[in-house]
């Protein structure tokens, strides 16, 4: 059992962060800001994700002396391709193609931030997809928003029931926030 100490902000618009939290029953409130999450073109996937994480958590200086501040960035790796949000449905359904019949891996960097101190880790989930049919591609599109997700695919969505064979590692790591990990890291908070 977490004894919550101090406040928590989660500086994320995902309502997928937002649900795990409050499965984790966590007091927490949703502050927002802009960030550019560009990345160094030289980085491996888990550092991108850290790295992005990191900038998030740099823009809550002010933020972090009274309460912590909990950021989080998921990528999806496929074949060395990272596949961030889908700009539009054309390119949506042409990064469902790729992972179609394939496997990938989602890597969600997390920064936890209290005064000076920031705890940063990442989680990869391997994720096997089914193949999916042209009409199943335009059918989730159509019907659930691909594009506030990296790769552009919710696993908690239609798509998640019927395309996802297995995976290997952390289901919530997938929605964008290894609660687990997160979980043994606000233990040292």
């Amino acid at each position: 059992m977490y004894i919550q100490k101090l406040p928590i902000i989660l500086a994320s618009k995902s309502p997928r962060r937002q649900e795990l939290l409050k499965l984790m029953d966590l007091d927490f409130k949703v502050v927002l800001k802009e960030v550019d999450e560009s990345y160094p073109e030289n980085l491996l996937p888990a550092e991108i994700a850290v790295y992005i994480a990191e900038k998030k958590a740099a823009a809550f200086a002010e933020e972090r002396k009274d309460s912590i501040v909990i950021t989080a960035d998921t990528i999806v790796a496929y074949q060395k391709e990272i596949l961030g949000k889908p700009e539009d449905a054309h390119h949506a359904a042409e990064m469902l193609g790729k992972l179609s019949g394939t496997n990938h891996q989602v890597y969600t960097g997390v920064s936890i931030a209290y005064n000076d101190k920031i705890q940063s880790f990442y989680d990869v989930t391997e994720v096997f997809f089914n193949e999916l049919t042209p009409a199943q591609i335009h059918y989730y599109i159509q019907n659930n928003n691909p594009y506030d997700k990296a790769g552009s695919y919710g696993v908690q969505d239609w798509i998640g029931l019927v395309a996802v064979e297995r995976m290997i590692g952390s289901y919530t790591n997938v929605m964008g926030l290894p609660t687990e990990k997160l979980y043994k890291a606000l233990l040292s908070f």
